[in-house]
């Protein structure tokens, strides 16, 4: 009874905080997934302009280096923060990051953005360290809600966090020195698909069971015991495999075997008796990218003419991280703003876009004769995407929360 009360009176706290302030920089997600949907769009339509020889890209860096970090380590570690930034507080039961100390984090992610833009006019040093502060300082924040929360269980969430901070280093230094970032992408891929294999293997399985429940279905999800951690364990090694020796038979034998677990996994989490509601069945397609990752990875070594190397990156990167990122931030919108937890059809559109985007961009390294074609495809795909979110879902991130009845 007593945590009950302490919980209610938390909740309290935070919305007579969020309504104090101005509604953009009242919780972390507001301000970063407004910024994510923005960037995803110019990053995807800067590159696919470069790539049609409109202009030209990250001078002094290199094109294909500007755009593999500023997805990676742009978008996708916005949409990272703003879910930290609203998640671990609640959590850890303490106070989120609002009013100046989020305005002072969002410019700082802004700050490493506009530096990267200018690249050519400012020089690589410079944006790189704008860009480096971003995660550390991140870091520094969720490293405090968890020690003064004392919420040991998310320690692993702050060593995946580490891990990226020390890749973004690691991207310009490998960049600096070789002139690419194979390396440090492939940590930085794989960084993020364990965070999606930890948190999704908290909020798909949970939402997926909370959707269920109300409607009295008789096929409910498993929820995370000693098979899930045999999973996690089995997908670490061989994510830690493939990056020290992306092409070795050791590597794709772990994805073989990643491939199939990470498969019965998902099987588990009910997915297919909600397909109901694309609000949540969005998040198991999205998941759905990450066994497929290892399986084509697993084929691309094996059997290399069929299927490029990189098919497993970009099954992560676009499928897995994109997907899941977009679920993520409708759904966080929706339920943070207070409104009702189901997809409209500008949702369903949406999701459409960038699944379409991510299926191309598979496709697209098993059909050379067709790969310019469908690159452009995917990347437009992509950008209708984010278009119809930010069309639907900004207003959302810079409105009120509504009140609920």
């Amino acid at each position: 009874m007593q945590r009950s009360l302490e919980a209610k009176a938390r909740g309290a706290r935070r919305r007579a905080t969020e309504d104090s302030l101005s509604p953009l920089f009242s919780y972390g997600f507001r301000p970063f997934f407004l910024g994510a949907g923005i960037w995803a769009v110019i990053v995807m339509a800067l590159w696919v302009g470069s790539l049609a020889g409109l202009w030209r890209l990250g001078d002094g860096y290199g094109a294909l280096a500007w755009h593999a970090h500023e997805m990676l380590f742009g978008y996708s570690l916005a949409v990272v923060a703003g879910f930290l930034l609203t998640a671990v507080p609640n959590w850890t039961g303490g106070f989120p990051v609002t009013g100046w100390r989020l305005l002072l984090l969002f410019l700082l992610w802004c700050a490493a953005r506009v530096a990267f833009l200018a690249i050519g006019l400012i020089g690589p040093l410079p944006a790189v360290l704008i860009d480096s502060l971003f995660l550390p300082c991140l870091l520094l924040i969720m490293a405090r809600e968890v020690v003064v929360g004392r919420n040991w269980r998310n320690v692993k969430l702050l060593i995946l966090v580490a891990i990226l901070a020390a890749a973004d280093i690691g991207f310009h230094v490998e960049v600096w020195n070789t002139g690419d970032s194979i390396t440090a992408s492939r940590v930085g891929v794989a960084t993020l698909i364990g965070l999606i294999m930890l948190i999704g293997g908290r909020i798909v399985p949970s939402f997926t069971h909370t959707w269920l429940l109300r409607r009295g279905g008789e096929h409910l999800p498993v929820l995370f015991n000693r098979f899930d951690f045999v999973v996690l364990l089995v997908s670490a090694i061989a994510l830690v495999t493939w990056i020290v020796a992306p092409d070795s038979d050791a590597t794709g034998v772990s994805f073989l075997f990643a491939a199939i677990l990470q498969t019965v996994r998902l099987w588990r989490w009910a997915g297919p008796y909600a397909w109901r509601e694309p609000l949540v069945l969005v998040l198991h397609l999205g998941y759905a990218f990450v066994p497929l990752g290892f399986l084509l990875g697993a084929i691309s070594i094996f059997d290399p003419h069929t299927l490029a190397g990189t098919a497993a990156m970009h099954a992560w990167t676009v499928g897995a991280i994109g997907i899941m990122t977009l679920a993520v931030m409708t759904r966080a919108t929706r339920g943070h703003t207070g409104r009702e937890l189901t997809a409209s059809a500008l949702t369903i559109a949406t999701y459409t876009a960038v699944i379409t985007s991510s299926v191309l961009r598979v496709i697209a390294g098993a059909l050379p004769q067709a790969y310019g074609s469908l690159l452009e495809f995917a990347g437009i795909a992509w950008i209708a995407a984010f278009c119809l979110f930010l069309l639907e879902y900004a207003p959302m991130l810079l409105g009120p929360r509504l009140a609920r009845s």
